[in-house]
């Protein structure tokens, strides 16, 4: 199985419980390789099995690299969670230049295409993708990520048509669609303390964990959701 951006956040509690269960994982990261290594090593150290790989899986060269090396280490891949992403600072659209959002639709949407379109190809029966989307594909982000929810709702549309397209081939495409979840990408947006400041609007008056949307990804990839295609399951706390 291979999880994109789990060196840290989301990827990495997902990479953490699959290994768990008993997946061979690939860690996959762009820059990060010492947390990377970091998640090889707590896996390998519980009894796992896993290997770090360095690809930007915006493209399409690395993406086809990442399998490759799947494949090598671990024979024919059957899981795959496209979870890399990125955000960019907090900002209206107005003030979104073109380089920026042709940037966020690279980082987050051409990624989850182009890993998607691998696995479409290699990809047999009994296989399954989870792609990771978020909230703000429902909710717009609206003067803070308007790019990215953009991104984001357009993984929702790709994972659609994809599980309808590889149904018939016996291969499930799911969605995870966090909320607020308290990890370090909203530093990237530059407000660490983002998910602090507005869980008064989340029903359950918290953030989520990655720990809890790992649990979600897990779910939809087990045999446990055999006949779920298409779906998109919501982890945000009732927002």
């Amino acid at each position: 199985m291979i999880v994109t951006g789990s060196s840290r956040g989301i990827g990495a509690a997902t990479a953490l419980l699959l290994a768990s269960q008993g997946y061979a994982v690939v860690v996959n990261y762009r820059q990060q390789q010492v947390a990377a290594d970091a998640i090889v090593t707590a896996i390998t150290a519980a009894g796992g099995r896993a290997i770090a790989v360095a690809a930007d899986v915006s493209q399409e060269a690395a993406v086809c690299h990442l399998f490759d090396c799947a494949e090598q280490q671990f024979g024919a891949v059957t899981h795959l969670v496209n979870n890399a992403g990125r955000l960019q600072p907090q900002s209206q659209l107005a003030q979104i230049s073109l380089a920026r959002f042709q940037q966020m639709l690279s980082d987050n949407l051409q990624s989850c295409f182009l890993c998607c379109r691998e696995a479409a190809r290699r990809f047999s029966s009994g296989t399954a993708i989870v792609n990771v989307s978020s909230v703000a594909a429902r909710t717009g982000s609206a003067g803070e990520y308007v790019d990215y929810a953009a991104a984001k709702a357009g993984i929702d549309t790709l994972s659609k048509g994809l599980a309808l397209e590889l149904a018939g081939r016996g291969i499930r495409v799911n969605v995870v669609r966090p909320g607020f979840i308290d990890t370090g990408m909203h530093a990237d947006g530059g407000e660490p303390g983002r998910v602090e400041r507005l869980k008064h609007q989340i029903p359950l008056q918290r953030g989520g964990t990655a720990a809890e949307v790992a649990a979600a990804v897990a779910f939809l990839l087990s045999e446990q959701a055999a006949y779920s295609t298409g779906i998109v399951l919501d982890v945000a706390g009732g927002r």
